[in-house]
């Protein structure tokens, strides 16, 4: 490619946002309400128009939401931002040279970047390759899946689930409760070796553990792989499987470590409590492709959401030269309300647990709302 024509195919930002997660669309928010500062050129790089809400996909999956009903229309929010935005997927990153490179081929160059793209799926590189695997990441390509399955009516009958964790558990309620399966799939819950629900409080994981026994999921404490073609854990077969879901996590994309900016043993972007890098202060990050080098934080979507006016309110003092000053600081407890399929949800808060059906109609109301400020803002209201 010449200069010349490499050149058109060049965007130049005052400010880019590399991912449409939970953190970024706040951002947006903060810039159709207030402007972006100071009327800096912003880009937003996203693969896909939409951002899929994972918290309503097993709710989805249970007949209790629309496929429709999860999503953010990212695209009319720059829209309404005044952001450029770019479909495609940063696939390198030059921190000293403040450029990213796009799998379509498209050199974006910055002064300031934030990174909110998610991490990667692993489930293929912990279980092994299979047809039958589905990844949990990206939530929006395992939704398109499921939604093919469903209307074949195939391929849902056995369904094993790999990872104990909130969101494993909560794919093998929404699962079992499939809306219109007849009859209802089987489903197994291979947790891993770390049991089920690790990190969670006791009460919490044998309340859970009764609701999944009265739904006749079995529960498997082992970590499942694929052998030969044949689905083993804690050397016994899990077969007949028609499907199985890779609830396992999120790897760091390949690039972050690649880029030579500071990361943890994981190769995820390290940020401090402002959420911006240690080694390249003109970048920032939040959501599962970051860590904080202050404390540990799991990789879950409250708090990315809890980042979100974080980053805008220190992306804001970055665009104006000055240094950021907002903290996210979590609580000591997050609330975790896990949909169990069959219209009741369990509440998790630190040691405190609950059930019933007044908790799923808990977490529908913060789930629809976070929806619907987003939905406003498209709408101008």
């Amino acid at each position: 490619m010449t200069d010349e024509k490499a050149r058109s195919r060049r965007i130049d930002a005052d400010v880019l946002l590399v991912g449409g997660g939970h953190a970024h669309v706040a951002v947006l928010a903060d810039w159709i309400r207030r402007g972006v500062p100071g009327g800096a050129r912003a880009v937003l790089l996203t693969p896909e128009p939409a951002l899929r809400y994972s918290g309503m996909v097993p709710g989805w999956l249970a007949g209790q939401h629309a496929a429709g009903d999860g999503l953010v229309d990212l695209a009319a929010l720059a829209a309404r931002a005044g952001v450029e935005l770019l479909l495609d997927r940063c696939v390198a990153l030059d921190p000293e040279a403040r450029a990213v490179t796009t799998a379509g081929g498209r050199a974006v160059a910055f002064n300031i970047a934030s990174f909110d793209t998610g991490g990667e799926a692993r489930g293929a590189a912990l279980l092994g390759e299979d047809p039958r695997l589905i990844e949990v990441r990206p939530i929006g390509a395992f939704v398109e899946r499921l939604a093919a399955l469903r209307a074949s009516r195939q391929g849902l009958a056995r369904v094993v689930i790999a990872g104990g964790g909130a969101g494993g558990v909560e794919l093998a309620f929404g699962l079992r409760n499939l809306a219109g399966a007849a009859p209802r799939p089987e489903v197994t819950l291979a947790t891993g070796s770390g049991g089920l629900l690790p990190g969670f409080a006791d009460a919490v994981r044998a309340r859970v553990a009764r609701a999944l026994a009265r739904q006749g999921i079995a529960v498997v404490a082992a970590d499942a792989a694929f052998a030969r073609g044949t689905l083993m854990a804690g050397g016994r077969s899990l077969e007949p499987a028609d499907l199985v879901v890779a609830a396992t996590g999120s790897a760091a994309p390949g690039w972050v470590r690649a880029s030579g900016i500071a990361t943890d043993a994981g190769g995820f972007l390290s940020v401090d409590a402002h959420h911006r890098s240690p080694s390249h202060p003109h970048i920032f990050a939040a959501g599962d492709v970051a860590a904080r080098t202050d404390r540990p934080l799991a990789h879950a979507g409250v708090h990315a959401v809890f980042a979100g006016p974080v980053l805008a309110a220190n992306l804001r003092k970055a665009l104006a030269g000055e240094a950021p000053q907002a903290a996210y600081r979590p609580r000591r407890h997050s609330l975790y309300l896990m949909n169990t399929g069959d219209g009741s949800a369990i509440l998790s808060y630190g040691p405190l647990s609950a059930q019933g059906s007044w908790v799923l109609a808990l977490k529908h109301r913060i789930d629809k709302a976070w929806i619907a400020k987003y939905a406003a803002l498209v709408r101008g209201a």
